[in-house]
C-alpha cells in the first residue's frame, strides 16, 4: 500500500469508521488518492478533498469535475480557512490570535472566487502564485500549532509571532500587491473599451437618424468590417493555410475562392489566415470582412462604403456605389488591400466580378458552398483527417478532467460518422459531453437518412439530428427550436418577434418565459443569443436589444425536421419562393386543407405577388419575409380565422409600401402584429377594426402617418390594445392627441426614434399606463405637464434623451412610480417636487446624474440610486449580415 502522507493520516483519523467494510472503502480511496495525486503540498489538498467526496459516495469523475471548477487556488484557501476554524476550537493557547486570523480570512473569502475568475479570463493565473504559497505555508503553520503542548511557552511565543506574520502577509498582499494588479488590470480594460464605448454611443445616438430620405439608422443596418476571431479550437488547417498564403502572395491572382459544403470550416480557415503574422504584416489595417450570404447587393455595397468611416455617402444606383467604392479603395491603396467575402451563394458571383477593381496588390478572398470556376484560383477545402478530427472531437466531447469511460472504438465510430466536418464534430461532441456510455451506444446505432443539401455529408445531418434528442425532455424547447426555421438564413432574428410567437402559440404566462427558452437553446449551442447592450431594463421586460443567430446547418436541420410529415399534416409549413416558382402542392387543383399552426412564406425580389389561394384554417402564426419595394398581403389571409400573430418583415434596405392592409379586419382573433421596415398608412382614415389586438410593434417603419387624427378614433380601431412598441422609426416627429384615446394602454415604448421632438399634451388620458419607455429619443425636448395624471405609472425610462433639460414639476404627482431610468441624463434638472415620489425605489442612472439624487436620499428614504455602467457588446456588429 502507498505510504500515507501526514495530512491524509490526520484526515483519516478524524473520520474513523465503525465497520470493516467502510474501512476497506477508505483504504482504497486513500490508495487511489495518494497514488494519483502524490504528496506535495497542493496535491495533498486535492487528495484530502478527493477523500471527502469518497465518504459521500461520489465517483472519481464527480470529484475531478468539481475540483477542476474550484481549482487549487480556491481549494487551498478553503482548506486553510477550515484548518483555522478547527484549530480555534482545539488550540486554546492560540485562540485569540487564531480568531483574529479567522476574521481576516472571512473578509478575504468572498473575493477569492472573483479573483480566480478574472485572472483566468485575463490569462494571469500566475499572479496568484505568491498568495497560494502564503496560504499553503499558513496551512502547515496552523496544523503545527494544534500539536504544541500547553506547557511549552517558548513555542507558544514563537508560533504566535508566526501567526501574526501570516496575517500580516495576507493583509499586505491584498492591500498592496493585489491592489496594484487590479489597478493595472482596470486601466488595461478601460483603455481597450473606452474608445469603443464612446464611439458606439456617439454613433448610435447622434448619427443614427439617417439622411432623411429613407435611409435608416446605420446602427440598425450596417455593421463592422473587422475580421471576427475564430470561435472554438482550430485544428487541421496547417496545409490549407500554407497553400492559401502562397496564392495570396502570388502576383496575378486577384480572386481566390475557397469552396466546400456547409460546416466545413471555410469561414474559420479565413479568419485564421487573417491572424497570420505575415498576412497582417503585408495588409496591415487594410483587411476587411463582409458576410454576403443572400443579402441584397445594395446592402453589401452600403457596408463596403463605410470601411473606415461611419458616415456613408448616398448613391443613386449600383454603378454609382461601385464608382464611389473604387475611389475609396484607391485612397487606401498605399498599402495592399485584402477583401474577404464570406458565404457567397450561387447567383451572387456577379458581385465579386464587379468588385475586381484594377488596383495594385488588391486581393479578394471568397468562401462559398458553390464552386466558381470563372475566377483565378479555386481551393476546395477537404474534410479533416482522422487525427485532426479526433483532436477536435475530444476537445468538444470530453471534459478536461473526468468523464464516463467511453471505449475507444465507440468514440472512433461516432467521430467517423461526422465525416471530418468541423461543425458536425463540435455539435455532436457537445451533445455527448458528460453523457454515459449508453447514450454513446445509442447514438452510434442510429442510421443516417440523408439530405440533398448536404450531398455526401448525409451522415452529418443524421448526427446533428440525433443531437436534438435531448430537447424532447424539455417541454416546448423542441417546438421553439423548430420555429427558428421560419426566418431567412443568416438573419438576426429579433428576440421580441420570437416572444410574440411563443407567448401566443404555446400559451406562456409572460414574455420572460420565452426568453428562458432562448437561453436554454443558447446553452445547448443551438443558437447564438446576442445582446447588443446589457442594462438593467432587461429586468423590466425590455428585450429589443436581444437577437438570435443560427448556423446554416442548424437552421437546415430545423426545416428538415418540419418537412418529414406530408404537407397537409405538418404543424409548421416553411415555404421559400424564388421568383414565382411555387411548390407543386400549392398549385394542385384539389388542394387539401393545411393543418399547419405556423406558416412562414419567404419571397425574393423577383416575386410578382400573383398569390394563388391556399387553405390554411389552422394557422395561428403567420410569418411573411420579403425583399421588394412593394408588398401585397396575401388574400388567403382572410380565411385564417385562428390567426393570433402576424409578423411582416422586409429584409431590404428601404421601407416597403404595404397593400391590402384592410385584410386584417377579417382576423378577429389577431392578438399581436409586428411590422418591420414597411410604410404604415393612416390608421385613423381606414375602416380597420381589430377588437382583440393586444400588442403592435413597429420597427424601422415609416410610421409618421400611422397615428394621425382621422375619421375614426383609435379607441374604436383598437378597443383592447394594451401595448405599443415603436423602435428606430426615424420619420416619427410627434404623436397626435388622437393617439391618447387608447385609454386602456398599459405599455408604451418609443425607443431610438431620434427625430421625435414632442409627446402629445393629452398623454395624461392614458390613465392605465404602467410603463413609459422613451429611450434614446435624442431630440425629445420635454415631457408634457399632463404626465402627472398617469396615476398607474410604475416605470419611466428617459435614458439617453439628451435634449431634456428640465423635468416637469408634475413629475411629483406620479405617486406609484417605482423605477426611473435616467442614464445619459446628466443635463436634466430635477424639480423640488421630486421629493413627493415616496414610493420610488430605484433610480438607474449615470454617475453625473447620481449626484443629484444622492442629495435627495434624506427625503426619499426607500430610494436606491444605482450607477449603471452599460455593457455594450460590439461583437454583434461583426455578425450583422
Amino acid at each position: 500500500m502507498v505510504k500515507e502522507s501526514q495530512t491524509l493520516r490526520k484526515f483519516r483519523g478524524a473520520y474513523t469508521l465503525r465497520n470493516r467494510e467502510r474501512e476497506k472503502k477508505v483504504d482504497s480511496f486513500i490508495l487511489v488518492g495518494s497514488s494519483v495525486y502524490g504528496n506535495s503540498c497542493l496535491v495533498q489538498m486535492k487528495a484530502v478533498i478527493f477523500l471527502e467526496f469518497a465518504f459521500l459516495g461520489f465517483p472519481k469523475d464527480y470529484y475531478d469535475d468539481n475540483f477542476n471548477r474550484r481549482s487549487c487556488f480556491r481549494a487551498s484557501f478553503e482548506l486553510l480557512f477550515r484548518a483555522v476554524v478547527d484549530a480555534t476550537k482545539t488550540a486554546a493557547m492560540f485562540r485569540v490570535v487564531l480568531k483574529d486570523l479567522e476574521s481576516t480570512l472571512s473578509y478575504i473569502q468572498p473575493k477569492i472566487k472573483d479573483i480566480e475568475s478574472f485572472n483566468k479570463v485575463r490569462d494571469k493565473e500566475h499572479e496568484t502564485k505568491q498568495l497560494i504559497e502564503i496560504i499553503c505555508n499558513g496551512d502547515k503553520l496552523v496544523r503545527k500549532c494544534t500539536k504544541i503542548q500547553s506547557w511549552n511557552f517558548f513555542k507558544k511565543i514563537c508560533y504566535t509571532n508566526k501567526l501574526h506574520e501570516l496575517k500580516k502577509s495576507l493583509v499586505q498582499f491584498c492591500q498592496i500587491d493585489l491592489q496594484i494588479q487590479q489597478t493595472r488590470d482596470i486601466e488595461d480594460v478601460l483603455f481597450e473599451v473606452k474608445g469603443l464605448g464612446l464611439e458606439f454611443r456617439r454613433f448610435s445616438l447622434k448619427e443614427g437618424s439617417g439622411s432623411g430620405n429613407g435611409m435608416f439608422s446605420q446602427v440598425a443596418v450596417v455593421g463592422s468590417c473587422k475580421v471576427p476571431e475564430p470561435l472554438g479550437k482550430v485544428v487541421g488547417f496547417d496545409v490549407p493555410l500554407k497553400e492559401l498564403k502562397m496564392k495570396l502572395f502570388k502576383d496575378g491572382v486577384s480572386v481566390i475562392v475557397v469552396s466546400a459544403g456547409g460546416g466545413s470550416g471555410k469561414t474559420t480557415l479565413l479568419k485564421e489566415l487573417c491572424r497570420d503574422e505575415e498576412v497582417k504584416g503585408k495588409f496591415k489595417d487594410n483587411i476587411f470582412y463582409v458576410t454576403v450570404s443572400k443579402v441584397p447587393k445594395e446592402v453589401i455595397l452600403q457596408k463596403l462604403l463605410q470601411l473606415k468611416d461611419h458616415r456613408m455617402p448616398e448613391f443613386q444606383s449600383e454603378e454609382d456605389a461601385l464608382n464611389l467604392l473604387e475611389q475609396n479603395l484607391t485612397q487606401m491603396a498605399t498599402n495592399p488591400i485584402l477583401l474577404i467575402l464570406d458565404d457567397v451563394w450561387s447567383g451572387s458571383e456577379s458581385l465579386v466580378h464587379k468588385l475586381k477593381f484594377t488596383l495594385p496588390d488588391y486581393k479578394i478572398l471568397v468562401t462559398s458552398r458553390f464552386a466558381f470556376p470563372g475566377f483565378d484560383f479555386s481551393y476546395r477545402l477537404k474534410p479533416l483527417n482522422d487525427d485532426d478530427a479526433m483532436t477536435l472531437f475530444h476537445h468538444s466531447g470530453f471534459l478536461q478532467n473526468g468523464n464516463f469511460y467511453i471505449p475507444d472504438d465507440l468514440v472512433n465510430k461516432v467521430m467517423k460518422s461526422c465525416k471530418g466536418l468541423p461543425l458536425g464534430l463540435e455539435v455532436v461532441g457537445r451533445s455527448l459531453r458528460g453523457q454515459p456510455v449508453a447514450i454513446w451506444q445509442s447514438r452510434a446505432k442510429q442510421r443516417s437518412k440523408g439530405l440533398s443539401i448536404f450531398h455526401s455529408s448525409a451522415d452529418l445531418l443524421a448526427r446533428l439530428q440525433s443531437s436534438l434528442d435531448a430537447l424532447d425532455n424539455k417541454v416546448g424547447i423542441m417546438d421553439c427550436y423548430l420555429d427558428l426555421g421560419s426566418f431567412p438564413e443568416d438573419h438576426r432574428i429579433p428576440a421580441t418577434a420570437l416572444i410574440d410567437m411563443w407567448v401566443e402559440q404555446y400559451k406562456l404566462d409572460e414574455d420572460v418565459d420565452a426568453i428562458v427558452n432562448l437561453h436554454e437553446l443558447s446553452t445547448r449551442n443551438l443558437v447564438n443569443l446576442v445582446v447588443m447592450r446589457k442594462d438593467a431594463s432587461e429586468a423590466d421586460g425590455y428585450y429589443n436589444d436581444h437577437f438570435v443567430m443560427q448556423h446554416d446547418l442548424l437552421r437546415d436541420l430545423a426545416i428538415y425536421q418540419c418537412s418529414l410529415a406530408p404537407v397537409e399534416k405538418r404543424t409548421r409549413l416553411i415555404v421559400e419562393l424564388s421568383g414565382n416558382n411555387f411548390p407543386n402542392w400549392w398549385l394542385e387543383e384539389q388542394q387539401q386543407p393545411l393543418g399547419a399552426h405556423l406558416l412562414s412564406i419567404s419571397t425574393d425580389e423577383t416575386f410578382s405577388f400573383s398569390w394563388d389561394s391556399i387553405q390554411a384554417p389552422e394557422v395561428e402564426v403567420l410569418v411573411l419575409n420579403f425583399r421588394t419595394k412593394n408588398y401585397i398581403l396575401p388574400v388567403f389571409m382572410e380565411k385564417m380565422d385562428k390567426l393570433k400573430v402576424l409578423i411582416v418583415m422586409n429584409n431590404g434596405i428601404y421601407p416597403a409600401e404595404l397593400s391590402n392592409f384592410l385584410l386584417l379586419c377579417s382576423l378577429s382573433n389577431l392578438k399581436r402584429i409586428r411590422l418591420e421596415k414597411v410604410s404604415i398608412p393612416s390608421l385613423g382614415m381606414s375602416s380597420l377594426h381589430l377588437k382583440n389586438l393586444r400588442k403592435i410593434s413597429l420597427v424601422m417603419c415609416n410610421s409618421s402617418q400611422a397615428f394621425k387624427n382621422g375619421t375614426n378614433k383609435m379607441s374604436d380601431i383598437f378597443p383592447n390594445l394594451l401595448e405599443i412598441d415603436i423602435d428606430y422609426c426615424d420619420d416619427l416627429l410627434e404623436l397626435t392627441d388622437g393617439f391618447c384615446d387608447l385609454v386602456q394602454l398599459m405599455k408604451l415604448s418609443i425607443t431610438n426614434c431620434h427625430k421625435l421632438c414632442a409627446l402629445p399634451e393629452a398623454i395624461g388620458k392614458l390613465v392605465n399606463l404602467k410603463l413609459l419607455r422613451l429611450t434614446a429619443c435624442t431630440e425629445l425636448m420635454t415631457l408634457p405637464e399632463t404626465i402627472g395624471s398617469l396615476s398607474q405609472l410604475t416605470i419611466l425610462d428617459i435614458s439617453d434623451c439628451l435634449s431634456i433639460v428640465n423635468m416637469p414639476v408634475q413629475i411629483g404627482e406620479l405617486h406609484n412610480l417605482r423605477v426611473l431610468y435616467m442614464r445619459g441624463c446628466s443635463s436634466c434638472n430635477l424639480p423640488p417636487t421630486i421629493t413627493k415620489l415616496q414610493h420610488l425605489k430605484d433610480v438607474i442612472c449615470d454617475e453625473e446624474t447620481a449626484y443629484q439624487w444622492d442629495s435627495l436620499k434624506s427625503y426619499l428614504t426607500k430610494l436606491r440610486v444605482k450607477v449603471h455602467e452599460e455593457d455594450i457588446n460590439l461583437n454583434w456588429l461583426q455578425t450583422c449580415f
